[in-house]
């Protein structure tokens, strides 16, 4: 029988995941990686919906405390870059550094188990031809988390299982209730994971970083009003400003040297290119020539075409067709040829 490990967080999504394969007739085992205490999906809360499922469906349950690890990777991550000034996309980083690479590894280690699952919504395709891996979209292009798997390496696509790559959201809402799971009806999670346990992601930063009053400026460097810490704003805001103008204004750059908030209108934010590092190529080998892809500069952005440029230090060159509002440096730029996800990283701050 084929044994699978299956990383449940107490929703919906993954209780379906290990519902389906449980189904299938897999030797299914439940984790749930303990993140940090709290409301929510891998909080305390989650871990209790986890355990229920498991014990509905008669598969053992085990919990890891993976706090440390998560304090580690995403925390004292997500405070650092704020305080730099970027905004940092922590559920990419999340994946590879403290959810995929840690369970894969526990249920080799510890359960003599190869495969991974999880209720992530993207699929996973070998390609017997270049002998790699390749990552897809979703079927359901609402609900596609393809965008937050792109460090994904190959030896974790080779271990991971995508159960609901291939279902809409609606008929995930199906299955668990014919399978009469306790999470059937459980709400949809809106948020990050740090969000549902602080209250806001203000009140998350706020816990961390000392604010600290500073100038928010336009372009040519007129004082416009106070801010209260440069981490409460991110590129292409223009909500929450707290500054009246006849025209809307936008947050096109932060100045940490300065502690400043500078802001224009729409047409001053765009760019035609910008710098990527910490590349990782999925579909397919690196390139050492420039190619032509669609890419996602944010989770629900419009894929856009541009070229993307290798560069003698592992960095990519992007270059758009024309002028992207709203790149931020720390969130991903990952590019796709159709649904295949072909490479991804971090936008650099200029």
């Amino acid at each position: 029988m084929n044994k699978v490990v299956v990383g449940l967080s107490g929703g919906v999504d993954s209780s379906v995941a290990a519902a389906t394969l449980h189904n299938q007739d897999y030797q299914v085992v439940g984790l749930t990686l303990w993140l940090m205490k709290g409301k929510g999906q891998c909080c305390s809360e989650g871990m209790v919906d986890a355990a229920r499922i498991c014990e509905q469906l008669g598969i053992p349950h085990h919990i890891v405390d993976s706090r440390e690890v998560f304090q580690e990777n995403i925390i004292d991550y997500l405070v650092s870059g704020y305080e730099a000034g970027i905004t940092p996309l922590p559920c990419s980083q999340c994946n590879r550094a403290v959810k995929f690479a840690p369970m894969l590894q526990y249920a080799r280690e510890k359960l003599g188990i190869d495969k991974i699952a999880t209720g992530h919504y993207a699929r996973i395709r070998y390609d017997a031809q270049s002998d790699r891996y390749q990552l897809l979209r979703a079927i359901d292009r609402n609900k596609d988390q393809s965008y937050f798997l792109y460090d994904l390496t190959q030896e974790l696509l080779a271990g991971t299982i995508f159960p609901l790559g291939e279902h809409t959201k609606e008929e995930t809402r199906k299955i668990a209730a014919d399978f009469q799971l306790s999470t059937a009806d459980k709400p949809e999670s809106q948020d990050l994971c740090l969000i549902e346990a602080h209250g806001s992601m203000r009140e998350f930063l706020d816990k961390y970083i000392n604010q600290k009053e500073g100038d928010i400026v336009d372009l040519e460097g007129n004082v416009l009003g106070k801010h209260q810490g440069i981490h409460h704003y991110t590129i292409g805001q223009r909500k929450g400003l707290g500054i009246a103008a006849p025209n809307p204004l936008y947050v096109v750059k932060l100045d940490p040297v300065m502690n400043r908030v500078i802001v224009g209108d729409r047409n001053s934010g765009g760019q035609l290119e910008c710098t990527v590092h910490r590349v990782n190529w999925v579909s397919i080998p690196e390139p050492q020539t420039p190619i032509r892809a669609e890419v996602q500069i944010r989770y629900r952005s419009k894929p856009v075409p541009a070229s993307i440029i290798p560069l003698e230090d592992g960095h990519i060159r992007l270059v758009f067709e024309e002028p992207q509002f709203g790149v931020t440096p720390g969130q991903a730029a990952v590019w796709y040829d159709g649904e295949t996800l072909l490479g991804g990283g971090i936008i650099q701050r200029n």
